[in-house]
């Protein structure tokens, strides 16, 4: 089966708000099977045109469980800390199949 990922572009507008989500995440993904596979990085623009953001990249073992994360109690509880303390694009992507 495809793992299922989520894939953000964060752009953090207050710190100490973002910290404190960052704080909750862990556990609400590591809950659902999820594992972090870049958590900010330092992103170099190769390619086009914007601006860089804070890029997250979360790995599930499918499609089901990614959004099953997402749409929690556990994850809905701290989302309110992310939604005032940053803008982000999120997208949920399906892996190649093994």
């Amino acid at each position: 089966m495809a793992k299922g990922y989520i894939i953000a572009h964060v752009e953090v507008t207050e710190q100490a708000g973002y910290d404190e989500y960052r704080k909750g995440v862990g556990a609400a993904v590591a809950a659902f099977g999820g594992r972090f596979l870049v958590r900010g990085g330092d992103p170099e623009r190769l390619e086009g045109e914007g601006k860089t953001r804070r890029v997250v990249v979360l790995e599930f073992d499918s499609p089901a469980r990614a959004k099953e994360w997402y749409h929690s109690r556990q994850y809905q509880e701290i989302l309110p800390l992310r939604l005032g303390a940053a803008k982000a694009d999120l997208f949920l992507v399906k892996g190649v199949d093994p």
